[in-house]
């Protein structure tokens, strides 16, 4: 790995509590070129700019993919990641669905240690604040031609993280609109599944709706997610949640809902959700809640949906009743080691640099 140290670090200017999630990034970041059928060298350089053209084939034709993961700091300052390895092979799944090279583990995993490491300083103290990282791959060749590119890059960018209290939202399930479909790129973290779900989501917005539960595209009868999220409903005191499909994003945080749910002892079903049921267990007082999850807001609890011009309230619950408050306590104890972690999830990130 080329380390090149930024010569002028804005970390002394940084204010933990005040800056903008997203906008804020940190001082370096990893990049590294493929080009004549193989990877270069793992570069870790100071954050900027990099010279591309408008032509470059990421842009026109979107070979573009990501992952999203966070670093996190308990109250001795030692920085975990969390299942970094599952990212890892994500992306690379991603990647090979688009038709992009796969990164190498000692790339991914070893880059996003460097970084993280050197700029650990970035990462904010305080429950529920982080590090969150964005690997990505996309198409840096130059050419208006509709074919696989033969330059790549593939790059680690982070910004800290605010601690996340959500407010319940109100949803939309969608009727019309759809995520993704079968041999589709929906399992993919495409940046195009990205762009093609704003404008659905800002019809909602203009309904007063915060987000949309994504419905299967021939029917619309079917639960698949949720914004960008994936999506859990209770009923009476069993969880369902999609199976993941060639639709469906196999989400981390998804996964690990279902192991915690399961060492509760709490009843989970991986099954296909009709709106049906849904809709029927609203009406006869069994539906109890309602939720997504993700790795940015790690769960986002919904207060109302909304189908077919009506709006249905959902039960408010306490941290006591609720299940999907209850899980989300016991992810982020295991996250940031407030909390003992059996299933060997978290992974110390050692200091080095």
């Amino acid at each position: 790995m080329i380390i090149q140290k930024s010569t002028n670090p804005r970390i002394s200017t940084f204010d933990p509590n005040n800056f903008a999630f997203g906008n804020t990034f940190i001082d370096h970041m990893i990049i590294c070129e493929y080009e004549d059928g193989k990877w270069g060298d793992v570069k870790l350089v100071p954050y900027g700019p990099l010279p591309f053209s408008p032509a470059m084939m990421g842009v026109n034709y979107g070979q573009a993919c990501f992952e999203g993961m966070k670093a996190y700091k308990d109250k001795d300052g030692d920085i975990f990641l969390f299942r970094p390895e599952k990212n890892f092979a994500r992306i690379n799944k991603s990647a090979s669905r688009l038709a992009m090279p796969a990164v190498t583990e000692e790339m991914f995993l070893e880059g996003l240690k460097a970084l993280v490491d050197l700029d650990r300083d970035w990462i904010p103290y305080g429950e529920g604040n982080s590090l969150y990282i964005r690997p990505l791959i996309f198409a840096t060749e130059e050419a208006l031609k509709a074919r696989i590119a033969n330059k790549y890059m593939f790059a680690i960018v982070a910004t800290p993280a605010k601690s996340y209290y959500s407010e319940p939202v109100s949803v939309k399930i969608s009727d019309y609109y759809s995520r993704a479909a079968n041999g589709g790129v929906g399992f993919a973290k495409a940046a195009g599944n990205y762009a093609a779900a704003f404008y659905p989501t800002k019809l909602a917005n203009d309904e007063g709706y915060e987000q949309i539960i994504w419905t299967d595209d021939s029917t619309h009868e079917y639960f698949e997610e949720s914004g960008t999220m994936n999506v859990f409903v209770r009923i009476n005191d069993t969880i369902y949640t999609p199976p993941t499909s060639e639709k469906i994003l196999d989400g981390i945080t998804r996964d690990s809902f279902i192991k915690l749910a399961e060492k509760r002892g709490i009843e989970l079903k991986v099954e296909p959700i009709s709106v049906k049921t849904v809709v029927e267990a609203h009406e006869n007082g069994t539906l109890k809640e309602i939720w997504g999850v993700g790795t940015a807001v790690v769960t986002s609890v919904f207060k109302a949906i909304g189908y077919k011009g009506n709006k249905l309230e959902l039960p408010k619950l306490t941290m006591e009743e609720s299940f999907a408050l209850t899980l989300q306590k016991d992810l982020v104890d295991i996250q940031t080691n407030n909390a003992e972690d059996p299933f060997g999830w978290r992974y110390k990130v050692e200091p080095k640099l």
